[in-house]
């Protein structure tokens, strides 16, 4: 079993910094990943973490804003966020997988319905 726990998110205006942390217990798991939902929307994945390989991937909409880290001796993982717009706004979860296929990391990084472990969720909420 993993479980994960979410924290960092709050309020900041657009253009802002926030940096979200899960704590993650349990080592059944190849990959973490960061997905997103706004009110009235679909879960999205943000940002994917490969823990064997260590490489991420990112979302279009976050390329260059967004930053996935891992610190292993810690059992963290972070996003650190830069900046921010309002459509970035919404509920971000921390999950992790427990298998990857080979040679599908990169079509499946960000599909949720990979993903076996979900935290609770931390709302981040960027406005002008």
């Amino acid at each position: 079993q993993v479980r994960l726990v979410e924290s960092g998110g709050g309020s900041v205006q657009v253009g802002g910094s926030l940096r979200l942390s899960c704590t993650v217990s349990g080592h059944n798991y190849v990959a973490l990943g960061w997905f997103r939902q706004a009110p009235g929307k679909g879960r999205e994945g943000v940002a994917a973490f490969d823990t064997d390989v260590r490489r991420a991937l990112y979302a279009d909409s976050v390329k260059g804003r967004f930053t996935i880290s891992q610190d292993n001796a810690e059992n963290m993982l972070y996003l650190q966020m830069d900046s921010l717009k309002p459509e970035d706004s919404g509920n971000y979860y921390c999950a992790a997988r427990r298998s990857i296929r080979a040679g599908r990391w990169y079509a499946t990084a960000l599909d949720e319905h990979e993903y076996n472990y979900w935290g609770q969720g931390t709302q981040v909420t960027a406005s002008s």
